[in-house]
């Protein structure tokens, strides 16, 4: 069934699947650069509290399964990533990227995020709907 996650305060299951672009769609990462990009999500994501479940990607664009807090403000935990992530893989692979970017790019802007596993919506909004069908305590 359903793995919670407990804090002070709630109890939760929050995973979400994260999908970021380089610019310009530029098939630029390498599976060098893919490894270090893991090792970079690791330490951001960790530093958010976050557990990074799987992340893997191709030459333009790298997924991101994670678990969250409540707590965490998912479009700073992503800009976050995709600033630490691009300041390092920018200065580490500078002459790989010269190929593709003659600015300081690598992330495109946008990015793609929703939420993932758990019971399908209808699923869900037919349990809300009988709430208090079978309750003695259900005034009709």
């Amino acid at each position: 069934m359903y793995e919670f996650n407990r804090n002070r305060h709630s109890v939760y299951s929050l995973n979400y699947h994260l999908v970021v672009v380089t610019k310009y769609r530029k098939k630029c990462i390498s599976e060098e650069m893919l490894n270090r990009l893991k090792e970079i999500a690791n330490n951001v994501f960790t530093s958010f509290k976050c557990e990074l479940m799987e992340i893997n990607g191709e030459e333009d664009h790298v997924h991101l399964l994670f678990k969250a807090p409540p707590q965490v403000q998912l479009s700073k935990l992503i800009n976050n990533f995709k600033t630490v992530s691009s300041r390092y893989i920018r200065k580490e692979y500078e002459q790989e990227l010269a190929k593709h970017y003659w600015k300081p790019y690598f992330w495109s802007n946008s990015y793609m995020i929703f939420s993932a596993g758990g019971a399908p919506l209808e699923v869900i909004k037919k349990y809300i709907e009988n709430q208090g069908q079978n309750s003695s305590a259900n005034p009709s």
